[in-house]
């Protein structure tokens, strides 16, 4: 044990070790996260100020949007700060927050897209059951209960991460602390464990994933027997998107689980790693936003509301509307 350092920090490895090309990428990263958190906030903004969004299809979005925010401040704004200042550290306790909030987001995210392939196929294959099945109480409750497993989910595999002292190498071969390479110089006992709750973990995620593939096949089956084709194509522009960011979140978890952990600062393996950090986050809202047209209307008017002030730049029109009141 005298012989046995103990790590405090981490340092992490970037896109390249050239000082002009750091700040480049500190750049093109923080234009990637401002239209992040434009995105996701425009899409909360939309669905929290429109009345005819005030349902639960549309409340787990905001809910998703808000996780999406969560889990690209996870990693992108310490990568941008260390590009730009030159030092690659991380303390102990800030990768152990990098890995309890990245894992949180993303486990509360899993259990959210299952309520969100619930909600659609209520909506589609029992409509007339819709309303009082899917009510507020009930939508809240089952958000509710998505950020609770999160954070038990997160809180568990952290806390067993952490339990005990790092040694060997503090250089870890990802722009943040990613969890396959701070287990390589965990201690044996950490590893032995987390491989456990792993196993137990993927039995749970194996029948989530065989309920969403039970309730999208109902659904498409339900949609395809529909007699209009006016009717199958609503049903499906409402439920195609919440697909499309279920399939970019399971790709995430693939590359997650199947990625590389050499030891080598390649740049495919930083490429891979941004699939499941920064593509999701970045890609559900431009896929709700151009995809549903009510969000489009919303996003119009508050764009109308914010920059042009109709009611103050004409008074006359304002006197118009009192009129027809």
């Amino acid at each position: 044990m005298s012989n046995c350092t103990i790590i405090m920090e981490f340092f992490l490895m970037g896109f390249s070790s050239i000082r002009e090309l750091q700040v480049l990428h500190a750049i093109l990263f923080l234009l990637i996260y401002i239209a992040a958190l434009m995105g996701n906030l425009l899409t909360i903004a939309a669905i929290v100020t429109d009345p005819h969004l005030h349902s639960p299809m549309y409340f787990f979005l905001s809910n998703l949007s808000l996780l999406d925010l969560g889990c690209i401040s996870v990693t992108l704004p310490k990568f941008i700060v260390n590009s730009l200042t030159g030092n690659q550290s991380i303390s102990l306790h800030g990768c152990a927050a990098q890995i309890f909030f990245f894992i949180f987001f993303a486990a509360t995210e899993f259990a959210l897209l299952m309520a969100m392939s619930y909600d659609r196929f209520v909506a589609i294959c029992h409509p007339l059951h819709y309303g009082v099945t899917m009510t507020p109480l009930c939508s809240l409750s089952v958000a509710s209960g998505s950020w609770v497993s999160g954070l038990l989910y997160s809180a568990v595999h952290t806390g067993n991460m952490f339990r005990l002292p790092f040694s060997g190498s503090n250089l870890i071969h990802q722009f943040f602390c990613d969890i396959p390479h701070v287990l390589k110089v965990s201690s044996s006992e950490v590893c032995d464990t987390e491989y456990i709750l792993l196993a137990t973990s993927s039995t749970l995620v194996l029948f989530c994933f065989g309920f969403l593939i039970i309730s999208y096949t109902y659904i498409f089956s339900t949609v395809f027997r529909m007699p209009s084709v006016e009717g199958r194509y609503k049903a499906l522009s409402t439920c195609l998107p919440q697909l499309i960011i279920l399939f970019l979140f399971l790709l995430a978890g693939m590359v997650t689980v199947l990625g590389p952990t050499s030891d080598t600062s390649s740049v495919q393996n930083l490429l891979i790693s941004m699939i499941y950090t920064i593509l999701p986050p970045f890609m559900n809202p431009i896929i709700y936003s151009l995809r549903n047209m009510k969000i489009k209307v919303a996003l119009g008017r508050i764009m109308k509301t914010s920059f042009f002030f109709p009611e103050r730049k004409c008074p006359s029109w304002r006197k118009l509307k009192s009129r027809r009141m």
